[in-house]
């Protein structure tokens, strides 16, 4: 049986998810982002246990079919964004068309009603996110970083961070402050 969770967004998140589903006495074969298979194919007995656990830890179990889709799509995105540069970028539309087998322009509706953003804008905002995290570690410098996120240039990047946090890439790098977002709550 598949279970559908929002806000898992790290390596973390999966642990605590894993815990809490052991915690209740379910037995989870695969958690991915969002999603986990279980063993079990009826769990009504578990079901209002789990979600306490869950919210406690601000995670939610899914149960509608279009917020379970949203969720995989912000899934997709945010693993999309923290893949490694391949020699030719996909097309992010292609992607989720392909990665969750529906047609892009149904998935881009659902999305911009739900969230009263589109696709584009989310995604933009996780690379941001994306970008703050690794002007943070200071292993690679903004052409690397411009490089690893499919940006056509530093250029385009600068323009599109600043247009998002208000600073240049480099100002905030020496603002030392590091703020950034939730990935759960971009």
């Amino acid at each position: 049986m598949k279970l559908f969770i929002k806000n898992m967004v790290c390596d973390r998140c999966k642990m605590a998810v894993r815990s809490e589903l052991e915690n209740v006495g379910l037995t989870p074969l695969n958690i991915q982002l969002g999603e986990i298979d279980i063993k079990e194919s009826q769990i009504d007995d578990h079901i209002q246990l789990l979600e306490q656990r869950l919210i406690a830890l601000g995670f939610e179990l899914l149960q509608d079919q279009k917020i379970r889709l949203v969720e995989q799509i912000k899934s997709a995105l945010r693993h999309f964004v923290r893949q490694e540069k391949t020699d030719t970028p996909p097309n992010i539309s292609s992607y989720l068309a392909a990665y969750l087998k529906k047609d892009y322009a149904s998935l881009s509706h659902l999305f911009s009603q739900s969230e009263h953003t589109t696709i584009e804008s989310y995604f933009i905002k996780q690379k941001i996110e994306r970008v703050k995290e690794l002007l943070a570690y200071g292993e690679l410098n903004l052409n690397e970083i411009a490089y690893k996120l499919h940006y056509s240039s530093v250029a385009h990047l600068s323009n599109q961070f600043k247009k998002i946090t208000g600073l240049s890439p480099t100002a905030y790098k020496k603002s030392a402050s590091y703020e950034r977002t939730e990935l759960d709550k971009v």
